[in-house]
């Protein structure tokens, strides 16, 4: 029988669906990029569901959306403790050892990870719209910090702080960035992201220079330099003014970004 590929996350569906059952991007409309090469990240409707692994996942709400997750007994989502919503009793939550540590709002950082069977919900605290982002064995995905609302169990976490890349309004002195890797089976993570989310492929040895408060995420085959932009300052005590140049690997790579940026300081 012939498939139906997904052009977001490139997944194989069966005929007669209209959505990805991996992602929920549709599946019957043309793929629309911008003059420069961006492309919009799938809008995901209110209450749309799909799976992952033997787990039920849905999206609700428009504004501030939602994850609520019917976790199977044999499936497990990790996630930022502070984004948890509501649970079931049967649900249990465990600390997940991190390879570091860093501060988040002033406390220390913590991940919590969920096992089934049961529900669980989650939320990030700002406007903005999910990103599905399955990873698949053998890859990594790059994603700033506090942007990560989830990730299931097949996927490995790790994060490493990007000094001298901050926000050019709420400055700083560098950022974490959350990186994902599916050694084994595949997974999924989801992103959330402030505003809009799009999407540009760079060519090998493409270069793209991104406000590092728009970054969003980047395949691990992009590099990710801090530059300083020559002759401008921030007005502030003649600070110099630094934005994430990031290239195209060999074989190119994907880049994500946010129209809005949510300050949430890390240390």
């Amino acid at each position: 029988m012939e498939m139906l590929l997904c052009s977001w996350c490139h997944a194989n569906n069966q005929q007669g669906l209209f959505r990805c059952a991996v992602c929920g991007a549709p599946l019957n409309s043309d793929e629309r990029v911008s003059d420069s090469g961006f492309r919009e990240a799938p809008k995901l409707r209110d209450m749309e569901e799909f799976t992952f692994s033997s787990s039920t996942l849905q999206i609700e709400g428009k504004y501030v959306p939602m994850v609520e997750i019917n976790l199977h007994p044999d499936d497990s989502v990790y996630f930022e403790q502070h984004t948890i919503m509501a649970k079931d009793a049967e649900v249990r939550l465990t600390k997940k050892p991190l390879n570091g540590k860093r501060r988040a709002h002033g406390m220390p950082y913590s991940v919590l990870s969920a096992s089934g069977p049961g529900f669980i919900s989650f939320s990030r605290d700002a406007p903005g719209e999910l990103v599905v982002m399955p990873i698949h064995e053998h890859t990594e995905l790059d994603v700033r910090e506090h942007a990560f609302l989830l990730a299931s169990h097949t996927v490995d976490y790790q994060f490493v702080r990007i000094k001298g890349l901050a926000n050019m309004v709420h400055g700083g002195n560098g950022m974490y960035l959350d990186q994902f890797t599916a050694n084994g089976a595949s997974g999924i993570v989801l992103i959330h992201g402030s505003g809009d989310v799009v999407q540009k492929t760079l060519a090998p040895g493409e270069t793209i220079y991104v406000e590092a408060g728009k970054l969003l995420y980047k395949d691990s085959s992009v590099s990710l330099n801090t530059v300083q932009l020559p002759g401008i300052n921030s007005g502030f005590m003649g600070n110099h003014v630094y934005v994430a140049e990031l290239t195209g690997g060999p074989q190119g790579g994907r880049v994500g970004l946010q129209s809005a940026y949510h300050h949430s300081a890390s240390e």
